[in-house]
C-alpha cells in the first residue's frame, strides 16, 4: 500500500526521486516506530493516538527538531490524503494532528560587495573548470535558479539570441529567466572551452564534469555544491556556502533594487507568494538595522542606559 503510493506520487504527480525518497523515509520510520514492515502496514489499525506518542518519541526521544517533525507529518498526511482518495480509509487521522511549531528562520544571503568580488571578471579563468566555475556563480545569482534546476539545465533551454533560459522547477513546471550580457558572454566562453573538451562526442548535460576515469559526465549536486561553497567561501563570513543561499541572494538583490514581489514569485518559481514574502521580511530587517544604527533618535533610545539625565 505505501509502495503503491509512492509510486503515485512518482509517476503521476511527477515529484523528484529525492522527495519520492524523503517520503519512503519518513513512512518507513513511522513503520518501525509502530513496529511493522512497511509491506504489513495496516492503516485501519492506526490511530490518532500513534500519530500523538510517534511525534513525541521524535521529540523528546530523537531530539529531532520541530521542523524536523512537522516534515515527517507531511509526509504522513499526504500518505492518508491519498488512502482516502483510495478508499482505503473511511477517515484521515491525520486531519486533526497539530504540528509542533518551528521558527522559520530569514534566510541569509551574500552581501553585494561579496558578489561583486566574486563575480569581477578579473576573476574568470582561461581554463574549462574556471569558466564552468565562473559560469555557475553568475547563473545562479543572475536567475535564483535551484540546484536541481542547474543540473537538469540541457543546451536547447538557452537561447541567447532571446537573451532568456528554459528552465524547468518542481513537479517539471517550466519558467523563462531572462538573462544578462555578462551571463551571456559566460555561457559562450563555457560552451568553446567544452566543446574543445568534448572532442567530438556527445554533450551529455549543459554542465558536465570529468571523472576519476577521465570520462566526460554530467554535473553532480556534490560537485556542484563544493564549486559554490569553495568560490563563495573565498569572499563572505557566512557559515554556509551553497547554490540555495545564492538562490536568496537573488530574490534580495532584486528587491532591494526595486522589483515587485509577484515578479520575484515568477522568476524564483514559487507557488505560493506566502513563500516569496519572505525576502521581504529580510530586507525589512537590514533597513530596522540601518536605521537604529544611523538616525538620531534611535541611537538615543538604544544608547547607554545608565547616562544620567536632567
Amino acid at each position: 500500500m505505501i509502495q503503491h503510493f509512492l509510486d503515485y506520487i512518482a509517476i503521476e504527480r511527477k515529484y523528484s526521486q529525492r522527495t519520492v525518497e524523503a517520503y519512503r523515509d519518513d513512512l518507513r520510520d513511522f513503520c518501525a516506530f509502530l513496529d511493522v514492515k512497511m509491506e504489513n502496514f495496516r492503516p485501519g489499525e492506526v490511530g490518532e493516538d500513534d500519530i500523538k506518542l510517534w511525534m513525541l518519541d521524535l521529540l523528546e526521544k530523537q531530539h529531532q527538531s520541530p521542523r524536523s517533525v512537522k516534515r515527517k507529518l507531511s509526509a504522513l498526511r499526504s500518505f492518508y490524503k491519498f488512502l482516502l482518495r483510495q478508499k482505503k480509509v473511511t477517515r484521515d487521522i491525520t486531519a486533526r494532528i497539530i504540528p509542533p511549531k518551528a521558527d522559520k528562520p530569514l534566510p541569509v544571503f551574500f552581501r553585494p560587495a561579496e558578489m561583486e568580488a566574486v563575480t569581477a571578471q578579473d576573476n574568470w579563468a582561461e581554463d574549462f573548470e574556471g569558466i564552468r566555475d565562473s559560469l555557475i556563480i553568475e547563473m545562479l545569482y543572475q536567475t535564483g535558479m535551484r540546484q536541481a534546476e542547474m543540473l537538469g539545465l540541457q543546451d536547447a533551454d538557452l537561447d541567447l539570441n532571446q537573451g532568456q533560459v528554459r528552465i524547468f522547477g518542481k513537479r517539471r513546471k517550466e519558467r523563462i529567466v531572462p538573462i544578462g550580457e555578462t551571463l551571456m558572454t559566460l555561457i559562450q566562453h563555457y560552451t568553446e572551452a567544452r566543446a574543445e573538451l568534448l572532442d567530438g562526442q556527445p554533450v551529455p548535460a549543459f554542465f558536465v564534469r570529468r571523472n576519476r576515469s577521465g570520462e566526460i559526465v554530467p554535473l553532480n549536486k556534490h560537485t556542484l555544491y563544493n564549486i559554490v561553497r569553495t568560490r563563495m567561501g573565498e569572499v563572505s563570513t557566512l557559515k554556509k556556502h551553497s547554490p540555495h543561499v545564492l538562490r536568496h541572494t537573488f530574490a534580495t538583490t532584486m528587491l532591494d533594487n526595486g522589483a515587485d514581489i509577484r515578479t520575484i514569485q515568477e522568476l524564483l518559481g514559487h507557488a505560493s507568494l506566502s513563500t516569496t514574502q519572505v525576502y521581504t521580511h529580510t530586507t525589512f530587517e537590514q533597513i530596522k538595522r540601518v536605521y537604529m544604527a544611523t538616525h538620531p533618535r534611535a541611537k538615543q533610545e538604544g544608547g547607554d542606559k545608565n547616562e544620567k539625565k536632567d
